[in-house]
């Protein structure tokens, strides 16, 4: 639902500010404007953040604009059914403008959106972190072509280094698509500035960041003649020419902490773990390095530190890595590298 009880709109027919009373259904909503209830559909009103930014002022002082009432809206004729074209799925900001004490436009709070621009419905789980601790998180569902309103934060917020982790699986399993889709968007306070700026030169309703375009494949075996002594064996036979269509879903950030891998270590030696843990750090890696990510987040922890020593030694010798960092971070402290590819 884009809008709740409480949230200031603006009547588009009239520029008449107002806020919401009521929900009626998925299409209409109960507003109060000047003291006067009346429904009025979604597409009818907006939120007025954007219109108090962009107004303009008359140019003659003395010319007064038509006045245009409420009882004059005219009925919406119907449209025509429009072809939807897929563009991804988004996380939108809309900011809340406020005047402050100089009567400036200064922003408030953001509002944020997950935008669905695809032919599938998804399941989701989605985390904000800020400062590395989790601060809001929690599961739902999207569906296709629609918008779906997460929570507000405050705009102050946005130098708490702030993280978003949505994790997706598709609302009708299919076979050939992925169990799930891990992604994450990390907001940068300069960079985010920057479109806030844009946004009010340009008079643009939204900051949105993509986080996918498409759901990905499945990762599977596909056997074009008989190798089922190879497959019997462990092996993944796959056609060369598709074999990056077969690839499993990277992720930005991996945690080689044994526990994390598997619940069966307690009876382990300290070389079965570090095997179990080098071996895990490689399938991520070359994952990373196919589908061509700028850089991978690598928790390996404090401790003894052998390790970091081992996953370092590896990354001396990889012709894909650019550099890699080992230095303090509010998330993981000492105990975590990234690492920057070619």
């Amino acid at each position: 639902m884009k809008y709740q009880i409480g949230d200031e709109i603006i009547v588009l027919h009239t520029n008449e500010e107002g806020k919401v009373v009521d929900i009626m259904n998925e299409e209409m909503v109960m507003i109060e404007v000047r003291g006067v209830r009346f429904p009025a559909y979604m597409n009818q009103i907006d939120f007025p953040y954007f219109y108090r930014f962009s107004k303009k002022k008359l140019v003659e002082e003395n010319k007064k604009p038509p006045k245009i009432f409420i009882d004059n809206i005219p009925k919406e004729k119907p449209k025509p059914n429009a072809i939807k074209v897929d563009e991804g799925v988004w996380l939108s900001f809309i900011p809340k403008f406020v005047l402050d004490e100089f009567n400036d436009e200064v922003v408030d709070s953001l509002k944020i959106y997950l935008i669905n621009k695809t032919n599938q419905a998804y399941q989701f789980r989605y985390t904000q972190k800020s400062a590395g601790e989790e601060f809001f998180s929690f599961n739902n569902e999207i569906l296709n072509y629609h918008d779906f309103y997460i929570h507000d934060i405050e705009f102050a917020s946005i130098n708490d280094s702030l993280a978003f982790y949505v994790d997706f699986n598709l609302s009708k399993p299919d076979k050939q698509k992925a169990d799930h889709f891990e992604t994450s968007l990390k907001l940068k306070p300069k960079q985010f500035f920057k479109k806030l700026e844009e946004l009010k030169e340009n008079n643009q309703p939204t900051i949105s960041y993509k986080l996918f375009d498409e759901y990905p494949e499945k990762h599977f075996e596909e056997n074009t003649f008989s190798l089922d002594k190879l497959k019997n064996s462990g092996f993944k036979i796959y056609e060369a020419s598709k074999a990056r269509e077969h690839l499993q879903p990277a992720r930005s950030v991996i945690d080689l902490h044994i526990e994390k891998i598997t619940n069966e270590w307690k009876h382990l030696s300290n070389f079965e773990i570090l095997t179990i843990q080098l071996k895990e750090f490689e399938k991520w890696y070359n994952l990373a390095v196919a589908n061509k990510q700028p850089s991978l987040i690598v928790i390996h922890g404090v401790g003894k530190g052998k390790l970091k020593e081992e996953i370092h030694e590896l990354l001396k010798s990889k012709v894909e890595v650019k550099n890699f960092i080992n230095q303090y971070d509010a998330r993981f402290g000492y105990g975590a590298t990234e690492i920057f590819f070619k």
